[in-house]
């Protein structure tokens, strides 16, 4: 995956709260064996309704999701998460995130960004009145602002999901940190044991 530092732009303001991820993608998506393509079903079941959002042609192109509270809860489906990179956004905000849901993010580098269920409001509120509000989170600073209307907060990322982001580190580059000791080990095997060529 690509590294996570700087996510900036604008951002959609999806006012629901406990979106699960069966809302996020519907079952009907889930025949699909590849990760890409999934963007043409994010949140289709409410994509009928020309009102919804991401219908609104302001907030088109936009990379940040600012959701509400428990959103990605449910299965634990990776093709919400893909679902939400195909479609084109780098970050999710939301008061409150589903546990797997928030672990599948972090391992395609989509940033999952936690913070204060007032503040989290309050940047919806912003987002919803003006569809061109620049918004900026920093991965290295933990921090997310939106300077046009003074708006600033704090995430928190543990050490570890931080370096990974930073680093572009799925869970295949974590592994291959360690190739040279792999193949080593792999050399010195037995013949009689299954090897990988």
């Amino acid at each position: 995956m690509k590294p996570v530092r700087v996510v900036e732009g604008t951002a959609v303001p999806l006012g629901r709260s406990d979106v699960d991820t069966d809302q996020i993608i519907p079952s009907d998506w889930l025949k699909r064996v590849e990760r890409t393509g999934f963007g043409k079903g994010l949140f289709s079941e409410w994509r009928d309704d020309r009102n919804f959002v991401l219908n609104n042609p302001d907030y088109q192109g936009a990379k940040i999701l600012i959701a509400g509270p428990n959103f990605g809860t449910g299965s634990s489906r990776e093709h919400a998460v893909w679902a939400l990179v195909d479609y084109g956004f780098e970050a999710i905000v939301s008061p409150k995130f589903g546990d797997i849901f928030k672990t599948n993010c972090t391992k395609v580098g989509l940033l999952p960004v936690e913070i204060d269920q007032e503040l989290s409001g309050q940047l919806q509120e912003a987002v919803t009145k003006d569809p061109t509000l620049h918004v900026t989170i920093d991965v290295a600073n933990s921090s997310i602002e939106a300077p046009a209307i003074g708006f600033s907060a704090r995430f928190s990322l543990d050490d570890f999901t931080r370096h990974r982001l930073l680093e572009g580190l799925d869970d295949i580059g974590l592994t291959e940190r360690f190739l040279d000791k792999i193949v080593s080990f792999e050399a010195t095997r037995p013949a009689w044991m299954p090897s990988s060529s």
